[in-house]
């Protein structure tokens, strides 16, 4: 990959649309990396690289965090690897399509903790609802819309 240059990196250990980053790219020709601690399945391809790091707690996202920048868009659940990348200047994007910004990250955080303080109490929560369509959807425009934002940057 030309360093410098617009790339996708996947938090993949639990992405859900891996296939719908790959369609993406192909049609926008940007380079990604699928990051993972475990060995799995990309297309043979020149434009996606696998990277399989150690299986040591957040070894993928640091490797992700290290590699993001300006020119990056990530993809990932995790909101406190969002909030690492967004402070390198990434471009970050939940599986569901909403995008982590500067502005949400802080809310984010926060409700990820009183739901971790809840749970540890014992209190039965539940977790996000169902992977949907919708999402699918959302998510597609959203990867689109940004790898154009970036291009134009």
């Amino acid at each position: 990959m030309v360093s410098g240059s617009i790339r996708i990196l996947v938090d993949a250990d639990a992405c859900p649309v891996k296939d719908e980053v790959y369609k993406v790219a192909f049609r926008r020709e940007v380079p990604v990396r699928v990051v993972s601690n475990a060995r799995m399945r990309v297309p043979s391809h020149p434009l996606i690289e696998r990277v399989l790091v150690s299986d040591k707690f957040d070894a993928a996202d640091d490797w992700i965090a290290v590699e993001a920048d300006a020119k990056t868009v990530v993809i990932t659940g995790d909101i406190l690897l969002a909030d690492r990348c967004l402070k390198s200047g990434a471009t970050v994007i939940g599986h569901n399509g909403k995008p982590f910004t500067s502005a949400s990250i802080g809310g984010a955080i926060a409700t990820r903790a009183i739901m971790a303080d809840l749970r540890a109490g014992g209190d039965a929560i539940g977790g996000p609802g169902p992977f949907a369509k919708t999402d699918r959807s959302r998510f597609l425009q959203a990867l689109d819309e940004a790898l154009v934002r970036l291009g134009r940057a």
